[in-house]
């Protein structure tokens, strides 16, 4: 009598949509857009990861979480044993969820990604880290403090990189202090990205639970003005990270760009999201949007700075980017939000003076068609100016969003602390050591504007690499 052979289960290729607000509803206000999914949707979403031996999702994940597993567990009725598992590598998984590329990173890897779409590993996160947070004071209590080594380490900035670094240096038995410049601990969480995109709420959730694990911090120190770097080692601390970030906006450069009206992302992000501008009169934080708001870049910050200006009333926002659709850097899922929210894209294009009226306001902005040459150092096709190609666009407010550097208050002050040339920290790649002994770096302060989950990973290795050196143990 002959069997049959068992049969592969059939692969299921269609993800489960994230439910969100309705396009028409959400530009009037600053809510979460995408609202997470159910219980039943996370299961039935958890159930259609192949568990591979190989595990390639977790080799595009820049902390290593051991996604298979969280995901296992998950589907099998375990979100407690799921979020242990998560934040054994990984502090902050309501924002990673939330904010986190994973289409080029540990998605890209999924074997489904292949025939179909990939397990919607960064939703399942979120949907964990949520469900933790709806009763995190009850799982808070079974934290176990450990053994004291009796170092202690500074973290300066309570970003990403920061907040990890604190994280895993405090479960190890270390003295932890996070120095923090702002009056609110989040670093980029909370005055770069918007409440629709990601509500302060979690981000104070998470800085809640790392100084739950024994971090201390100390807000309102501007380090490199307030306290020294050497000040700090010689004082109390036998080891400093620096995950300062880089918020020091990039320019255009060109005739106008001093005019009224025309912000840096920074600044315009910063007023909305940290100084609250949206919640206007409540919050006195002055923003005159006008009723055309341009955009100039492609990035994450810029589609942040279009969908915000949409909200705050504009009537046209434009996104100006010189080179076409294809080559933009910003995340599909925030174009594609923008676009269905109004914005407007306005491809091969770029600006080449401002033009204001009498009392110094921006009123007009000169550009000039551009077609796309040969590939540039970037790998990306290189935006030529078109001949005799000139026109002016009509606008009353202007967002910068062409990229930030670090700024240079910590590097200025710090013998000992060599930059490159465009002011990032010079730090060995694997640890994060820079040429100041005892002193490691990581983030957007070595690599310039990047994601939060590769500082996450800089903060990861350095938080290793100080432990090591703290304890003499070989690093892992």
């Amino acid at each position: 009598m002959t069997t049959n052979p068992t049969k592969t289960p059939k692969l299921n290729l269609n993800r489960v949509d994230m439910p969100r607000q309705n396009a028409l509803l959400r530009v009037l206000n600053f809510n979460e857009v995408a609202l997470g999914y159910t219980e039943e949707q996370a299961l039935s979403e958890a159930s259609r990861c192949l568990q591979c031996p190989k595990k390639p999702c977790v080799e595009g994940c820049p902390v290593g979480v051991d996604i298979p597993e969280f995901i296992a567990q998950l589907k099998d009725g375990n979100p407690d044993e799921a979020v242990r598992i998560l934040k054994q590598k990984n502090s902050l998984p309501a924002i990673c969820g939330r904010v986190c590329p994973q289409e080029s990173q540990c998605e890209e890897k999924c074997t489904l990604a292949k025939k179909g779409a990939p397990v919607a590993i960064g939703r399942l996160e979120r949907y964990v880290a949520d469900w933790e947070l709806a009763d995190i004071a009850k799982r808070r209590a079974k934290l176990v403090a450990p053994e004291p080594t009796g170092k202690s380490v500074a973290i300066v900035g309570s970003g990403p990189a920061g907040l990890t670094v604190a994280a895993d240096l405090v479960k190890l038995g270390h003295r932890v202090v996070i120095f923090e410049a702002l009056h609110v601990a989040g670093g980029v969480l909370v005055y770069g990205i918007p409440e629709f995109r990601l509500p302060k709420a979690i981000v104070q959730a998470e800085v809640d639970y790392v100084k739950s694990l024994g971090a201390e911090l100390a807000l309102d120190w501007v380090v490199g003005k307030t306290i020294g770097v050497d000040e700090l080692l010689k004082d109390s601390f036998d080891a400093i990270f620096l995950g300062t970030g880089a918020g020091l906006p990039m320019f255009l450069n060109i005739p106008g760009e001093n005019l009224i009206g025309i912000y840096s992302a920074n600044e315009f992000l910063t007023r909305v999201n940290l100084m609250k501008a949206y919640l206007f009169p409540q919050y006195l934080t002055p923003v005159n949007i006008g009723d055309r708001v341009v955009v100039i870049g492609g990035g994450n910050v810029a589609m942040d700075s279009a969908r915000c200006a949409m909200r705050l009333g504009a009537r046209e926002v434009r996104v100006v980017y010189r080179r076409s659709r294809v080559e933009l850097p910003a995340r599909l899922e925030e174009v594609e939000n923008a676009e269905k929210e109004g914005v407007i894209f306005q491809f091969l294009t770029n600006p080449t003076r401002f033009i204001g009226n009498d009392e110094g306001m921006v009123t007009g902005m000169e550009c000039v068609e551009m077609e796309l040459g040969e590939p540039d150092a970037s790998g990306r096709a290189r935006p030529v100016p078109k001949p005799n190609s000139e026109f002016i666009i009509d606008v009353d407010t202007v967002i910068v969003a062409l990229g930030t550097t670090p700024n240079p208050l910590i590097p200025s002050t710090t013998e000992g602390l060599e930059t490159t040339s465009r002011g990032t920290v010079v730090a060995e790649k694997e640890s994060g050591l820079t040429t100041k002994p005892a002193v490691w770096a990581g983030g957007d302060l070595t690599t310039g504007s990047a994601t939060v989950i590769s500082a996450m990973g800089a903060g990861r290795r350095a938080a290793n690499a100080i432990h090591a050196y703290l304890t003499g143990e070989k690093a892992n």
